[in-house]
């Protein structure tokens, strides 16, 4: 999860989130050397008086200037869209979840089981125990086995909302009468915190979202509990 004064984005925990962090980095490396590229050139331009007519009106250089930019956008494009189609592409899922957004809370249900649902509200305050974190913990956590995809089918039964998790490279719209879905896989045991990132309501800001990635095992305990 994120800490105090964090410049960069969350460890990914994630195969899409370590593609997505890669892709950041090279997209970023482009800007920079374009910018500076760019700051070079007025800087020579602001410090001599020196003119040269050829190269102001070469047919060459228009021919650079637009073929260039044509490129660098290739190369941002086919990464861009590689990771898009992983990101959409799930085969046989191990589990589906069904997730439903509400003012304000989220419910979910676990469609390979029979009666294994339950609603997640935000711990107030004043109810948290020492060490927990303040608007990010829920009084029903999202258990889910590791190293196994899961499809998450995420719907809305009054406004729209956001089911996003940072940390695993999630973030997918829930829209009223509309079924998104989206794919969880997760390299390593531990607890994934979230928030709706759709402005919802008034209490927008207390729908927290909390995975917590566990051995199949461990998972397999757990529904047998819940059940």
């Amino acid at each position: 999860m994120a800490y105090p004064l964090q410049l960069g984005l969350q460890d990914a925990s994630s195969p899409i989130m370590e593609e997505l962090m890669n892709f950041h980095d090279h997209t970023l490396m482009i800007v920079f050397l374009i910018s500076s590229l760019v700051l070079y050139i007025i800087t020579l331009m602001l410090t001599t008086k020196l003119t040269h007519t050829s190269t102001m009106d070469a047919q060459e250089v228009e021919t650079i200037w637009t073929i260039l930019p044509a490129v660098i956008l290739i190369l941002i494009a086919l990464p861009s869209l590689r990771i898009l189609y992983m990101m959409d592409e799930i085969n046989s899922p191990a589990l589906t979840v069904k997730t439903m957004g509400h003012q304000w809370y989220w419910s979910y249900e676990y469609t390979d089981y029979e009666n294994l649902c339950f609603d997640s509200y935000m711990i107030p305050t004043h109810e948290l125990k020492p060490g927990e974190l303040r608007l990010l913990e829920v009084d029903n956590r999202v258990v889910l086995p590791m190293e196994l995809p899961v499809r998450m089918l995420i719907s809305s039964e009054d406004v729209l909302h956001s089911w996003a998790v940072p940390s695993l490279g999630l973030k997918t719209d829930a829209i009223p009468g509309r079924l998104n879905q989206a794919t969880i896989s997760s390299n390593r045991p531990g607890l994934f915190y979230g928030q709706c990132s759709e402005i919802c309501g008034s209490n927008h800001s207390f729908m927290p979202i909390v995975l917590e990635m566990v051995p199949l095992k461990n998972f397999e305990d757990w529904s047998l509990s819940m059940i």
